[in-house]
């Protein structure tokens, strides 16, 4: 991801979701984005199987009586 893409993408989500980013907080966080993306790169390329991901061994706790949804 280059400066201008990560640039542009923290000012357009930004805009999206209503907040006020001026140049120096847009940039700012446009740094931190590209310094998180480059250390999960390395784990971007690490091969998992289908039971390496904990999603696949989530196991929510079900209502023992009825639920009310009202």
């Amino acid at each position: 991801m280059t400066d201008t893409e990560a640039l542009g993408y923290v000012q357009a989500n930004a805009a999206a979701l209503g907040l006020p980013l001026d140049a120096t907080r847009a940039q700012r966080v446009a740094q931190q984005l590209q310094r998180t993306a480059a250390m999960a790169a390395p784990l971007m390329q690490l091969p998992l199987a289908p039971e390496d991901e904990l999603a696949e061994i989530y196991c929510p706790n079900r209502p023992s009586g009825p639920v009310d949804i009202a």
